[in-house]
């Protein structure tokens, strides 16, 4: 699929009415549907008809964006969730079993440590976390009873990056499955499934929304593997509502321009970081400096929005941090608006000196996430910041 040819796939509504198609997509609020007779529900349990039961089940405007969510992977089949933890949840809930062992990079979001380590542990779930050195030769990390894979690249905030293709495929030999958080990237930027791996998590809520104002997370791949999936959605009833649904397709229809001007900012920002000697260290994959430039530019067509900074101490970081006018104090990312965040106080608080070292997390670490003002602009900001 041609870029253009995306951008007109994001574009376009796909949902009809039975008087005709509108030019954007209905919200459909209702939580039940009516049927005409004991043998249209005996069809619809049967799997012989396209009529929608219950919205807990499917939904036509949650359906109508998971369709665009899959074209935009290059998916047989997508699904949306009601946040990107409901789906990391759900996709481990479904594939693993008590007595199974998930390899897990040890640099990763937070919430997927807490989520395996403090819950997921509990139901007999090994979780066997491993480093960014481990990961570059994936054959020596897997085990007996290893069943999955799951990482990210870039990665949640030191923005490392991996070879996908390696690990996928190291994966599909050895009948493992391979679960890959795009968040960072998005399929703009990157695709992962034509890569090998076998599925895709992201968290909507970021750059496929891209108005900070949806909850919501993702899944993406073969409908051999989907299909498992949505029956346990249904039953943790872990599905997006179709009002967040209809507001997370109506982003998808800028998700192209905006990630241009996403990608071209954080650059910028990132190449004025790195000449600014107040400023230890600069991570952006886009950087020739960065460790994994030549993984990322091998995988990726942008390098997208997030630059990450260290200033050696959280005292320092705390400082700066205070100074930002434009660039605003908040969790998340991925909005058109600039914000930053101190790791060590949201993503991965609570995390050992252990796990912070194992996630190349320093107190000083600073994680912005680069928006759409001028750019210019951004600039003066950091730099008067850093003052």
């Amino acid at each position: 699929m041609t870029r253009d040819h995306l951008a007109t796939r994001l574009v376009k509504g796909q949902a009809e009415t039975p008087d005709g198609q509108p030019l954007t997509s209905p919200i459909y609020s209702s939580t039940t549907f009516v049927f005409d007779s004991a043998e249209d529900v005996r069809q619809y349990q049967q799997g012989r008809s396209r009529k929608y039961l219950y919205s807990r089940y499917e939904n036509p405007t949650v359906v109508e964006v998971e369709a665009r969510l899959a074209a935009l992977d290059s998916a047989e089949m997508g699904l949306l969730f009601a946040s990107g933890m409901a789906a990391t949840a759900t996709i481990l809930m479904t594939l693993l079993k008590s007595g199974d062992e998930v390899v897990c990079s040890a640099a990763v979001y937070g919430g997927t440590v807490h989520l395996l380590k403090d819950v997921l542990a509990k139901f007999s779930l090994t979780t066997r976390f491993v480093t960014l050195e481990e990961l570059r030769e994936p054959a020596g990390v897997l085990g007996s009873r290893t069943r999955m894979i799951w990482f990210e690249s870039p990665i949640n905030p030191t923005l490392r990056c991996v070879d996908i293709k390696a690990i996928a495929s190291t994966c599909r030999a050895a009948n493992v499955l391979s679960v890959m958080d795009n968040t960072f990237a998005t399929p703009v930027n990157q695709q992962p499934l034509s890569l090998g791996v076998d599925l895709v998590m992201q968290s909507v809520t970021k750059y496929l929304n891209g108005h900070s104002d949806v909850t919501g997370g993702a899944v993406t791949g073969p409908r051999t593997i989907v299909d498992r999936i949505s029956k346990t959605r249904r039953l943790l009833g872990s599905v997006m509502d179709p009002v967040a649904a209809h507001a997370l397709g109506r982003g998808l229809k800028t998700l192209l321009v905006r990630m241009d001007r996403h990608n071209a900012n954080a650059l910028a920002v990132a190449r004025a970081l790195e000449e600014d000697n107040r400023v230890a260290r600069v991570y952006y994959p886009g950087l020739e400096s960065h460790p994994d430039y030549g993984v990322a530019k091998a995988q990726m067509t942008g390098f997208s929005g997030m630059v990450t900074i260290d200033l050696g101490t959280c005292e320092r970081a705390s400082r700066v941090f205070d100074r930002f006018r434009i660039v605003k104090r908040a969790a998340s990312l991925g909005g058109v608006e600039s914000i930053a965040s101190l790791p060590v106080l949201t993503s991965h608080w609570g995390h050992s000196e252990q796990e912070l070292a194992a996630a190349g997390i320093s107190p000083g670490t600073i994680r912005i996430s680069v928006g759409l003002e001028d750019v210019g602009d951004l600039i003066a900001d950091l730099k008067q910041a850093l003052e």
